[in-house]
């Protein structure tokens, strides 16, 4: 990894950022979002190790939305994938937007300016009519459905792609990631077989044999739309953006769910993805959807954090009320008005 011995262990990154700090005269830059500005230090800049192939050949794609509201939490992830990757010149990130907020991209320029990146701008209309009302106003947002439209956005020649949310951080390489076997799956994500699976449908959903019957032949099992790698060119062969599509416009009619972006992918493939570790998403961080109440982490190795739910970490830490895994998100944060500063 970049400024670190392969052999350290994951979790040892959860600290090293202390020992990256830019010096009290790194330059500083300010975007207007809003009424408001945010500014954000400048990140190190992190270089390929000696193993690293050709950055053409070997190219990793990552893709994520780009948010005003959400924007601290992306630097942040951003930060964190570079910083524990062997090979982060190989690191290609495509950003989905929108919207035309000035200044974003420069943002992101002088906050990073290694990075290898380009937004998409993702037209809210191609899904705003098909949203349903669901239990938090944060999900009902047309670019938290984005995530759907990825074959139709991304160019032709990237094939596959990490999806990822904005309120994560990374504390492994995220190479090991890339490299699953999708054994000719659409996708893969960490799955959850303990979860109670009806909860994520409701009575009418269960009710219909004609809807419910959509699981025969499949163990459908939960797993979470933020971390995923999808196989895109089997997306766009499949046609899975007009079977996710088909689905809600269902809901639209019937109510068959309450989330919002996540059940449609659930009855398309819950049961027939490829399954990965758990420790490539420890969600639920940012506690469920309506008090987003503080939660401990799970047992076992972690690769990823997840903040899912309403708390979000940069929040709760401005609002001097963190939850005690919020302090693991706070040493990727750059936004240099920060309380919990790495400076002080």
């Amino acid at each position: 990894m970049a400024f670190w011995s392969s052999s350290l262990l994951p979790l040892l990154g959860l600290l090293s950022f202390f020992f990256l700090l830019p010096s009290s005269s790194s330059s500083v830059h300010a975007i207007r979002l809003g009424a408001s500005f945010s500014i954000f230090r400048e990140a190190p800049a992190f270089r390929n190790g000696d193993v690293c192939g050709t950055q053409d050949v070997d190219r990793i794609h990552v893709s994520m939305t780009l948010d005003a509201n959400y924007l601290r939490g992306t630097m942040a992830a951003v930060l964190s994938i570079l910083q524990h990757s062997t090979c982060p010149e190989n690191l290609s990130f495509h950003f989905l937007s929108s919207q035309d907020v000035p200044g974003i991209v420069s943002s992101i320029q002088a906050t990073f300016p290694y990075l290898s990146f380009k937004v998409y701008r993702f037209d809210s209309n191609r899904v705003r009519d098909k949203i349903s009302k669901s239990i938090r106003k944060a999900l009902d947002q047309p670019l938290n459905y984005a995530r759907i439209y990825l074959a139709d956005i991304l160019p032709s020649n990237v094939r596959r792609v990490i999806y990822l949310d904005s309120d994560l951080v990374m504390v492994d390489d995220i190479s090991n990631l890339w490299g699953v076997d999708l054994s000719g799956k659409v996708l893969a994500a960490p799955e959850y077989c303990h979860a109670n699976f009806t909860k994520y449908f409701t009575d009418e959903f269960w009710s219909s044999l004609e809807m419910s019957k959509t699981f025969l032949g499949r163990s459908p099992c939960y797993f979470n739309t933020g971390v995923m790698v999808v196989d895109v060119d089997r997306w766009r062969k499949g046609g899975y953006t007009k079977k996710v599509e088909e689905w809600m416009a269902v809901q639209k009619e019937n109510r068959i769910y309450n989330l919002g972006s996540l059940p449609p992918f659930l009855l398309i493939l819950a049961g027939n993805i490829k399954a990965v570790d758990h420790r490539w998403n420890q969600h639920g961080l940012g506690g469920d959807n309506l008090e987003g109440k503080c939660r401990n982490l799970h047992p076992g190795p972690i690769s990823l954090l997840h903040w899912s739910g309403k708390g979000k970490p940069w929040l709760r830490l401005d609002s001097g009320k963190p939850c005690a895994v919020d302090h693991l998100w706070a040493p990727y944060d750059l936004y240099r008005s920060s309380r919990v500063s790495l400076e002080e």
